[in-house]
């Protein structure tokens, strides 16, 4: 009944969780290496951060968001960051293919990473701890032409199920910037439909998941900035006892699409209207800084910046 949701969640939580260790959870001396190996990186790019705050710095949450081309470009810096401002780090679920890659996996794993799977979802949350899902997957990864920053989810509700039935909360976010470090040359539809699409489809496990070919600067991604919104965190007491009701979970993954969706357009406009958006003018503006000189007043100084959404 919808007017005893609260009285469920309560029990939940007054209920110790089980501090198993679960895969592999980084420490001090791997993050800070972490931090060195992509400081040349973040400098190239230099993030920037909205609505942080809302990220717990304590406790079991779910961080839900949209997954960019590629998908490791951005998320190693946004991890990072949240862990420097917040002082949380979270685990990331990846997805079952790069757990199929020798050595990558085991970067990925030695970095807190795990595979993707309910089991194992379900054993962090036991064990309170704040967990990254990209319910996208590979298929937002690997995006088509005329696809860019879409949420690609299909028919998927598990992380919402998971959620309720754990009585997690569910902070969305939205990342903007690294659609734009490559190009599509060809997707992986125009593969399907090639001369070499019938061999593709026997090798490839998921045909609509092979990666696309793409262009930046060459091979290497154009060192484009990115930029990380964080939402209000959404909870799932309303939604207590529903995680077998699908559309009680359908509900709540709406919720959670919704909030993304306007992170997404509120980072395109701070875009828009970032002086040093691009990295020639944020290179000029590190060489004055570092110079000494006084720096130039900003182009359109007096617009007041838009508050993000969920703020």
């Amino acid at each position: 009944m919808p007017g005893r949701a609260p009285k469920i969640l309560a029990t939940r939580q007054k209920r110790p969780r089980t501090r198993t260790p679960i895969g592999h959870r980084p420490e001090a001396a791997e993050i800070a290496a972490a931090k060195l190996l992509l400081e040349p990186w973040q400098w190239l790019t230099s993030p920037r951060f909205f609505g942080e705050g809302h990220v717990p710095s304590r406790g079991p949450f779910l961080l839900v968001g949209n997954h960019t081309l590629m998908g490791v470009l951005d998320v190693p810096l946004m991890v990072l960051g949240l862990h420097e401002r917040r002082g949380v780090l979270v685990r990331s679920l990846g997805d079952h293919l790069h757990f199929k890659v020798p050595l990558w996996r085991d970067l990925l794993t030695r970095f807190g990473t795990v595979d993707g799977t309910r089991e194992n979802c379900e054993a962090l949350m036991r064990a309170g701890e704040p967990i990254l899902v990209f319910p996208g997957g590979g298929r937002e990864v690997f995006k088509h032409k005329g696809e860019q920053y879409h949420l690609i989810w299909k028919s998927r509700i598990g992380f919402a199920a998971l959620a309720i039935k754990h009585g997690y909360p569910i902070v969305p976010f939205a990342a903007v910037g690294a659609e734009e470090c490559y190009d599509i040359l060809v997707d992986s539809d125009e593969m399907r439909h090639s001369p070499i699409g019938p061999l593709l489809e026997r090798l490839v496990p998921r045909a609509d998941e092979i990666p696309p070919l793409v262009r930046g600067i060459g091979p290497l991604p154009r060192p484009q900035r990115f930029y990380f919104w964080f939402g209000a965190p959404i909870g799932t007491a309303r939604y207590a006892g529903g995680q077998d009701d699908q559309i009680v979970c359908m509900r709540l993954r709406r919720r959670v699409q919704r909030a993304i969706e306007k992170g997404i357009a509120f980072l395109l406009n701070e875009r828009k209207r970032d002086p040093q958006s691009n990295l020639p003018a944020r290179l000029l503006g590190r060489l004055r800084s570092e110079g000494g000189r006084p720096q130039a007043r900003p182009v359109k100084r007096q617009r007041r910046s838009v508050k993000p959404p969920g703020v």
